[in-house]
């Protein structure tokens, strides 16, 4: 069903708030885990037991001067933290949360944008983000920060294969490029994890090194060039491109529900669809929390066992598990 042109305003709107608050709190959550695995303090100064503590850092950003290079070329070194925040919030616009919902007398879908290539869209717009980090360090005229931003470009090439690839099993078993008809499929049937056990494995990993987390923050490095590609920002320009690191960080872990978890489906609990949006938010954060368990305990890889894991183990796996995938459907029609 339809719904009015206003209702999806309201909706997007409702949702990138959504998004950013959860990504504002995901910071705490990831400080606050961190020092109680490491058996240390985490925030706990702002605010009651710390959870003002988001709000007290965008305060800092959006008041600490936003020096750069007088070397810098301004315009893409401006626009590049930009971009990247914006194709993050973008991408999260396809990624369905319920099943739909009649409010008084409209429909309201449980999706911002529902598209029927929807799962090419969020590859895409992932590729234009790149660009955001690639130019952002290109355009600061820092060897640091120019080093940082080939990092990411070699390692967001070398994964971005096998991210997609990893997805293939799940298109052919569902026939469809729809976020929201794949998780229709999964409601009648085993939630794809179970069938595609080896794609969900290389889906998570390759979407860790997306995200340039721990252990595959090399294009960070902080040990190595200061910060990477955002070496020379500061204030709120270096606090979009966190920003676009977490929203990516959670818009991947929306998909790896949607994709392998059933998505607002829980099992034994089909027909409450009004609880959609609560499932998939618990699902949600024991992804969230399995990135920051990764952070909390793994050391990074060195720059040649980063490559090496990419393009030698990682691509050729996922081309397996799609081509088994492929003929066991055809065997099965």
């Amino acid at each position: 069903m339809s719904e009015p042109w206003w209702v999806s305003v309201i909706k997007a709107l409702v949702i990138i708030n959504l998004v950013l608050l959860t990504f504002a709190y995901t910071t705490l959550l990831e400080r606050k885990l961190l020092a109680r695995m490491q058996l240390r303090f985490g925030p706990n100064r702002a605010g009651p037991y710390g959870l003002l503590q988001p709000i007290a850092d965008l305060v800092k950003l959006v008041r600490k001067e936003s020096f750069f290079p007088t070397a810098a070329i301004d315009a893409p070194y401006i626009l590049a933290p930009v971009v990247s925040a914006f194709t993050a919030l973008a991408a999260f616009a396809v990624i369905p949360f319920g099943n739909g919902w009649n409010i008084w007398r409209y429909h309201v879908n449980g999706v911002v944008a529902n598209v029927p290539i929807s799962l090419i869209l969020i590859f895409a717009l992932g590729s234009i983000g790149i660009y955001g980090f690639i130019v952002g360090g290109w355009a600061s005229e820092s060897k640091y920060s120019l080093l940082g931003s080939m990092r990411t470009c070699a390692q967001l090439v070398s994964y971005e294969v096998s991210l997609a690839l990893s997805v293939l099993g799940v298109v052919i078993t569902a026939g469809s490029l729809s976020l929201v008809q794949i998780v229709h499929n999964q409601a009648h049937s085993l939630w794809y994890v179970v069938p595609q056990a080896v794609g969900f494995l290389v889906f998570l990993i390759s979407g860790v090194a997306e995200t340039s987390r721990a252990p595959f923050d090399l294009p960070e490095a902080e040990q190595e060039l200061v910060a990477g590609y955002h070496t020379e920002y500061s204030g709120m320009r270096w606090g979009l491109f966190q920003m676009a690191e977490y929203v990516n960080m959670i818009t991947l872990s929306g998909l790896a529900i949607t994709l392998f978890l059933g998505g607002w489906h829980f099992p034994f609990a089909h027909g409450v669809d009004f609880l959609g949006p609560l499932w998939f938010f618990v699902k949600l954060l024991a992804l969230l929390f399995a990135f920051i368990w990764l952070r909390a305990t793994l050391p990074r890889l060195r720059y040649d066992q980063l490559m090496s894991f990419g393009w030698k183990i990682l691509l050729p796996v996922a081309t397996v598990n799609a081509l088994v995938t492929a003929l066991v459907v055809v065997w099965a029609n």
